[in-house]
């Protein structure tokens, strides 16, 4: 199996195979690979009409096959390819969706283990817009203090006219919260510098709120599939009452047209970021784990 870097050359291929999954996961859409492809070295093949990434050096691992075609083969091929490195096939980002088929298909040949940092959390769209019930009172509260304190507020989509106010506002995010706690913080920081200046490439929606005449907030992200947005970056000053609450809001009023759900991806295993998502009440985790051969 001969591997290939990502390019952008290679994004229609790629998204291609992509929209034949119809995945609600935020690994399925080309921008996360080609952005993070050098973080997580990750390189791509096609193998029996299927989409197949690898990732990593010396211990490498492999996506499920992605496509219409044969998968049972591809998954052959990746475990002979594996043994001839000397290494036992890792699948990463394997799907519960996948587990009864590999059951059937290699019965007593993987072990899958669900890892919950890696679990992207989705939400109905519909909930988060209109923030009604008990269950999102302090949310609600949120958004109209927002309104209350800054009622000259405004959503605008980005665009050339506005973009540099939003790297002004990054830049303002990155002093007040100091130097990134881990490599995978600052590489964010990087991707979403990235985001912003290839929003027409990577067929992203921007969307940012003004406040007092400046940017305060803004939210990037795509529809994934037939019914699902992602929201790919999310920025806000913290010390701006209910600016998370506001852009969280208003980017799904004006860009999830169409969609019936929004994937807001992972916590990462942080307590606090793990604790503001549950906040806004997920209709369910979707999960992900790994394949090993035993």
């Amino acid at each position: 199996m001969e591997f290939f870097p990502i390019t952008s050359a290679d994004k229609e291929l790629i998204t291609e195979y992509m929209r034949e999954g119809d995945s609600r996961s935020c690994d399925m859409c080309f921008a996360t690979l080609y952005l993070w492809r050098d973080f997580y070295k990750l390189e791509y093949t096609i193998y029996e009409e299927n989409l197949i990434f690898r990732s990593g050096d010396e211990w490498m691992s492999f996506c499920f096959p992605i496509g219409n075609g044969d998968k049972k083969k591809a998954i052959e091929k990746l475990l002979e390819y594996s043994a001839s490195v000397g290494n036992k096939l890792i699948i990463n980002n394997f799907y519960k969706e996948n587990e009864e088929w590999l059951d059937a298909n290699f019965p007593g040949v993987f072990e899958v283990e669900y890892d919950r940092d890696i679990a992207d959390y989705i939400y109905e769209c519909d909930k988060l817009i209109r923030l009604s019930g008990r269950k999102y009172h302090k949310k609600k509260n949120h958004v109209n203090k927002f309104i209350k304190t800054f009622p000259d507020w405004s959503y605008e989509r980005i665009t050339e006219e506005n973009l540099a106010e939003c790297f002004d506002m990054l830049e303002e995010f990155k002093e007040r919260n100091g130097k990134p706690s881990s490599h995978e913080k600052a590489e964010e920081l990087r991707v979403t510098e990235y985001y912003l200046n290839n929003l027409e490439f990577l067929e992203q929606k921007g969307g940012l709120i003004r406040a007092d005449g400046k940017v305060v907030a803004f939210a990037i992200g795509e529809k994934i599939n037939s019914d699902t947005l992602v929201v790919h970056i999310e920025k806000a000053l913290a010390d701006v009452p209910g600016a998370y609450a506001i852009i969280n809001q208003q980017f799904l009023v004006h860009e999830a047209g169409g969609c019936t759900y929004v994937n807001r991806e992972d916590d990462v295993g942080e307590p606090g970021l793990r604790k503001a998502k549950l906040s806004y009440r997920p209709l369910y985790l979707l999960e992900k784990g790994y394949a090993v051969e035993k």
